[in-house]
């Protein structure tokens, strides 16, 4: 399989770094960015890559050679005039005739490559685009799948005021059929605004494939030196998923959110004070940070799962403000208690997801390559407590919500905390 490397952007918001180079060249923990993605590619057993370049094109040109001081086979390409993300690739159609991988010059990444593909093949899409979390969802593109992870629809940051959303974010690294060159002319043209939406009205389908790993631009000095500390910490590495993860569980009514009954309307939810700077804690430890709730409102027909999910969308949006994110979020829809007259017979059912039972967790540990035995579950029941003890998780009560009055089991928590933040603060000093 290749690679295309866009690689012709100006890097204006470097200011005095990119003054006499391309972003590409831009050093990192002393290596240039380019250089991280040509380890991150020769990792992956993938030798073949062709590099387009603009700005300053020669500067990389010289930098790369024909790729063989790198143990890589490298062509590149330079444009003549700026033609986007996506009109630039049609000086190169006839070099792809099979599936390729599309990175942006800007990134830095540690993706378990062989997963992607197995996806891609599996789903048989036109592009399959790699989506994760952020702490900024709200300048950035966003991506609307449906439960099988086909494309809905894209939000540009420029028309997301006002509306709910998952922070699901398009990370600038896309698996191609090369049947998308078909849509793509010599012509200013962006994949997210102009190629993609022009495939998807031609019934051709696109996918997303969602993933905790790491993959961050570093379009920003900021950037730069967040992802300069992640690299040395070996976070970046860490998080592939051909790696052992661990997680921090976390209860939603009464641990993330206010608790107000069976919570079935958008606009009574509310998160607790703190939750985003607790959470915000999770994002940038090696911890994931992973939401397991119960959702009786479905089985006893109180709300829809179009409703629900314009709840879980504001908690992801008010996450997002706030610059924290959840890396994932699973819910269980069943009741086991019979007999209600609005019920819905369908979910009224004993099941193995239901807390707690682990079904959940056990499935958030076959998705993620989460370690059960070192990661933690945090709520405010003992029903949570239990439920985290029979994962194998260690536990940690919160005073909040029903701050474990519940009465349902007799467990005793590692840990009893004031809220979410001070038990993130205990994780934390007791990795």
């Amino acid at each position: 399989m290749k690679a295309v490397i866009l690689a012709g952007g100006k890097g204006t918001r470097l200011g005095s770094l990119t003054s006499d180079i391309p972003k590409p060249l831009v050093k990192i923990n002393g290596k240039t960015i380019l250089e991280h993605q040509l380890d991150y590619l020769k990792k992956e057993e993938i030798s073949d890559i062709i590099v387009l370049t603009g700005h300053l094109g020669h500067k990389i040109h010289e930098f790369l050679g024909d790729g063989s001081r790198f143990g890589l086979n490298i062509e590149w390409v330079q444009e003549s005039i700026p033609l986007g993300t996506a009109g630039c690739m049609a000086a190169i159609k006839n070099r792809l005739s099979d599936d390729f991988l599309l990175l942006y010059g800007d990134t830095i990444l540690d993706i378990n490559t062989t997963a992607l593909v197995k996806y891609h093949t599996r789903h048989r899409g036109i592009a399959t685009l790699v989506v994760h979390p952020n702490d900024h969802p709200y300048d950035s593109d966003l991506v609307e799948s449906d439960p099988n992870g086909k494309v809905i629809s894209f939000i540009p940051k420029k028309n997301q005021e006002g509306q709910l959303y998952d922070n699901m974010v398009n990370a600038a690294m896309y698996l191609l059929s090369p049947k998308i060159l078909e849509y793509i002319e010599l012509t200013n043209s962006d994949f997210i605004q102009d190629i993609f939406p022009k495939a998807m009205a031609d019934l051709q389908e696109i996918f997303a494939y969602q993933t905790t790993e790491y993959i961050k631009d570093v379009g920003t000095p900021e950037r730069i030196e967040k992802v300069g500390s992640h690299l040395s910490s070996g976070l970046v590495a860490g998080r592939n998923l051909k790696l052992p993860q661990k997680a921090i569980f976390i209860d939603r009514d009464g641990t993330i959110n206010e608790k107000v009954g069976l919570l079935s309307k958008v606009a009574d939810f509310r998160l607790i004070s703190g939750t985003e700077a607790a959470i915000q804690q999770v994002n940038q430890s090696e911890y994931l940070a992973v939401c397991i709730t119960n959702q009786p409102v479905i089985a006893r027909n109180l709300c829809s799962f179009e409703t629900l999910e314009d709840i879980h969308k504001k908690m992801s949006a008010l996450l997002g403000l706030g610059h924290a994110y959840l890396d994932r979020l699973y819910f269980c829809p069943h009741h086991p208690d019979k007999g209600y007259p609005e019920e819905w017979a369908e979910f009224k059912i004993n099941c193995e997801c239901r807390k707690p039972g682990i079904g959940m967790l056990t499935r958030a540990a076959q998705d993620m390559n989460i370690d059960l035995t070192r990661s933690w579950f945090i709520g405010d029941s003992t029903m949570d407590i239990e439920t985290g003890k029979r994962a194998g998780c260690k536990t940690i009560l919160v005073k909040t919500g029903g701050a474990g009055q519940d009465g349902k089991y007799n467990v005793i928590p590692d840990f009893i905390c004031d809220n979410l933040n001070s038990a993130i603060h205990t994780i934390l000093g007791n990795k």
